[in-house]
């Protein structure tokens, strides 16, 4: 288990942005634990946010020219992220699109440096019906770049449309590795070493053992 994966998650759980109770998903379940990212709303948080982002760059991502983050959340962070890893030693650049197209000026969707032929990291909260990876797809392909990956926060490795995680369906229709910073796997540790959390790591278990998903590493087969 990667130490930027647990630190992450301890990291969320404080902050309050896994939290935990009852919650209704898209899907319609009633999901024990809920993320969202739009909680890590300040600079420092941003920042940290941002560093756990750049160490799973670092560690999982595939080769890539240059990062997009999909409007509204994708924006700060891949501002964030770009800032982070160039203090690591890596100056990519980055872009962002709006969502609708400016007349004036410049003009079009995109904003930032051109992706045309380089090969784009997408940046991305989490992945619930693969709506934003879709449209960010179909976007870069548009004006000539290539999708390269996916880089997630959270992996909640539950079903999507099919039998497979929404992340795995994913690579199954784009062919595109999808990164994320932690995963269920490393909540379920963070949650194992607190026995005050016994009640909640257990429902989170029956959630899991319903509708739970195995990695599937489509890439190398």
């Amino acid at each position: 288990m990667s130490d930027f994966a647990q630190r992450f998650v301890a990291f969320a759980v404080e902050r309050q942005v896994i939290r935990f109770g009852e919650f209704k998903t898209k899907a319609g379940r009633l999901s024990p634990y809920f993320f969202n990212a739009g909680l890590f709303n300040t600079g420092a948080a941003l920042e940290a946010l941002c560093e756990f982002y750049a160490a799973a760059i670092l560690a999982q991502a595939p080769s890539f020219d240059l990062l997009f983050g999909p409007a509204y959340k994708g924006i700060p962070l891949v501002a964030g992220i770009a800032m982070t890893l160039a203090r690591r030693g890596r100056d990519v650049p980055f872009a962002y699109n709006r969502k609708e197209a400016k007349d004036h000026g410049e003009g079009g969707v995109l904003v930032g440096a051109d992706p045309a032929g380089q090969r784009v990291l997408i940046i991305d909260d989490v992945i619930s019906a693969g709506t934003s990876v879709r449209e960010s797809v179909a976007l870069l392909t548009q004006v000539q770049a290539i999708p390269a990956g996916v880089v997630i926060a959270l992996d909640r490795m539950e079903r999507g449309q099919t039998e497979l995680s929404a992340t795995q369906e994913v690579t199954r229709q784009w062919g595109l590795p999808v990164c994320s910073v932690a995963t269920l796997d490393h909540l379920v540790a963070h949650l194992a070493q607190d026995s005050s959390q016994a009640a909640t790591l257990q429902r989170l278990q029956a959630y899991r053992q319903r509708y739970g998903v195995m990695p599937i590493n489509f890439l190398s087969v």
